[in-house]
C-alpha cells in the first residue's frame, strides 16, 4: 500500500522585519518551498517591489519543502507550525580588486571608507574608498600577520613573523606621514595576531611561541624593553638610538597555558567583558582568559582538531573555531567545558583558513578557505552557507574582514572589497 502524502500544514507567520502579516492561519501546501512563502508575503502585503525571504522553524532555515521538513523532524499534519521570515541575504557584490605584487595576509573594513591591509612585502597599507593607497607603512622586517583599528580610525596595530607588533598613529584627514609611535616586545616567534578591545586601551598578542601579551596602548616616554644589541657601526647604531624613534614596550601580562602554536587571540565583544579574553591553537584548544588577572579560566579541548582561526559571536555566548579538518567548530561557551561538543559543525570542501563574525548580528559569520571561496553562515542553520562568493582568480583566501556592509578579502590575489547587503534583522 503506498504511504499517505500530508498534503498541507496548518502555519501562522511571525517575524521581526517591518512586513508584517495578519495574524491568522494560513494553510501551507506540503510541497512548498523558500519561493512560494516569499510569493505568499509578498502578495498579501502588495509589497511594490518583491522582497525575497528565508524561513526558519524551531529555530532552523528551512532549506527543504515543508513537507520534507515536517518529515524529517517528525512533524504530524495536526501540529501547527510558527514560521518565522526574514530578508534574504542579497548575493554579495564585487565592489573592486586591488591588485597587489605579494599575498595579503591580514584585512580590516571596520572603519568606514578605509580598507587597512597587511602583506607579505612587510609593509601595511592604507586603502581609501576609491581603492587608492593612501598611506604604506614599513617598518617590519618580516611578513605581516594581522592587523587592526585600535578603538579610533588614528590609530592601528599589525603583528609580524619578525616577532613583534606595533602601534602606528595615522594623520586626521590621511594628511602627513604616519608615525609609528611603539613597537611591542615579548614574543620569541612569529606573532600570529593583534587585537584591540573595543575601547582601544588594550592590546592581545598571539604567538606561535605559545605565549599570549595583554598590552596597554599608552606610549611610555622611555623603552621598556632594552633594545638588542646589533652588530653594525656603533656611530650609526647610536644615531639611530638617539633619535626620534619608537619606544619598546613590554606587556602589562603574559599568559601560557597553550602546548602548542597559538593561531588567534582575542577580546570579548562585550563591552561589560573587557577582561575577557579567548584564543585557539594547534594544540587543539579553545580557552577563556581572565585578561586583567592573566589567568586560563577554562579550556575547551577537541580532539584531533588543531584550530586555525577563532572568532567570537556579537552575544559573547558563542565562538567559532576553524580547523585543519575543514570545518569550523560552533560552540556554547556557557556550556560546562567538561563535556562539551560543538552543537553544529560548518563543513568547508578545502581548509578554513580565516573567520570573523558580523560586530551586531549574532546569527552571521563569515569564513574564508583555501579553495578561494568566502562563505556567509547563518548560525540557525549550519547545513549551507547562505551565500559564497569566489575571488577574482580563485586564489587563497587568508584573511577576511566584515564591517557595515563591507566585507574585505585578503589573500593571494591582493584584495578584493565586496557589497554585501545584510537586510533586515
Amino acid at each position: 500500500m503506498a504511504s499517505v502524502q500530508i498534503a498541507s500544514h496548518p502555519a501562522f507567520f511571525t517575524t521581526k522585519t517591518p512586513h508584517v502579516l495578519p495574524a491568522q492561519k494560513y494553510m501551507i501546501p506540503a510541497t512548498w518551498r523558500r519561493y512560494q512563502l516569499s510569493q505568499l508575503i509578498n502578495k498579501v502585503l502588495s509589497l511594490p517591489l518583491p522582497i525575497p525571504f528565508d524561513f526558519l522553524i524551531k529555530g532552523e532555515v528551512v532549506r527543504t519543502s515543508i513537507g520534507e521538513w515536517c518529515a524529517e523532524h517528525g512533524i504530524g499534519e495536526e501540529e501547527t507550525l510558527e514560521i518565522e521570515y526574514m530578508e534574504s541575504l542579497m548575493p554579495p557584490q564585487r565592489m573592486a580588486l586591488i591588485d597587489q605584487d605579494n599575498w595579503v595576509s591580514a584585512v580590516s573594513c571596520q572603519v568606514p571608507g578605509n580598507i587597512l591591509a597587511g602583506s607579505y612585502d612587510y609593509n601595511v597599507r592604507i586603502f581609501d574608498a576609491s581603492q587608492k593607497p593612501i598611506h604604506t607603512i614599513s617598518g617590519h622586517t618580516a611578513p605581516v600577520t594581522s592587523v587592526c583599528w585600535v578603538g579610533e580610525e588614528h590609530l592601528i596595530a599589525s603583528a609580524s613573523q619578525d616577532r613583534t607588533a606595533r602601534l602606528v598613529r595615522v594623520p586626521e584627514a590621511h594628511e602627513g606621514e604616519p608615525t609609528v609611535l611603539a613597537s611591542l616586545h615579548l614574543h620569541t616567534a612569529p606573532v600570529s595576531s593583534v587585537a584591540s578591545d573595543k575601547s582601544g586601551t588594550h592590546l592581545i598578542t598571539a604567538s606561535w611561541d605559545a605565549l599570549i601579551g595583554i598590552w596597554d596602548t599608552t606610549i611610555p616616554e622611555s623603552d621598556q624593553v632594552p633594545a638588542e644589541e646589533v652588530a653594525e657601526d656603533r656611530k650609526k647604531r647610536r644615531k639611530v638610538e638617539t633619535g626620534d624613534r619608537p619606544k619598546r614596550k613590554a606587556p602589562e601580562q603574559v599568559m601560557k597555558s597553550h602546548t602548542g602554536r597559538i593561531s588567534r587571540a582575542l577580546f570579548s565583544p562585550l563591552a561589560s567583558n573587557q577582561h575577557v579574553a579567548y584564543s585557539a591553537g594547534l594544540d587543539s584548544t579553545i580557552r577563556t582568559w581572565d585578561a586583567s588577572m592573566g589567568l586560563c579560566t577554562s579550556t575547551i579541548t577537541l580532539s584531533e582538531k588543531p584550530f586555525t582561526d577563532l572568532a567570537v559571536i556579537a552575544n559573547g555566548n558563542t565562538i567559532l573555531g576553524a580547523s585543519t579538518d575543514r570545518t569550523v567548530s560552533v560552540l556554547d561557551l556557557r556550556a560546562s567545558t567538561i563535556s562539551i561538543k560543538p552543537i553544529a559543525s560548518l563543513w568547508h570542501p578545502s581548509l578554513p583558513s580565516t573567520l570573523v563574525a558580523h560586530a551586531t548580528d549574532e546569527r552571521r559569520a563569515m569564513s574564508g578557505a583555501y579553495d578561494g571561496s568566502v562563505r556567509i553562515w547563518d548560525l540557525r542553520s549550519a547545513k549551507a552557507p547562505v551565500a559564497t562568493f569566489k575571488s577574482e582568480k580563485g586564489g587563497k583566501i587568508l584573511s577576511v574582514d566584515w564591517g557595515k556592509g563591507v566585507g574585505a578579502l585578503g589573500g593571494e590575489d591582493g584584495v578584493e572589497v565586496w557589497k554585501i547587503n545584510e537586510g533586515e534583522r
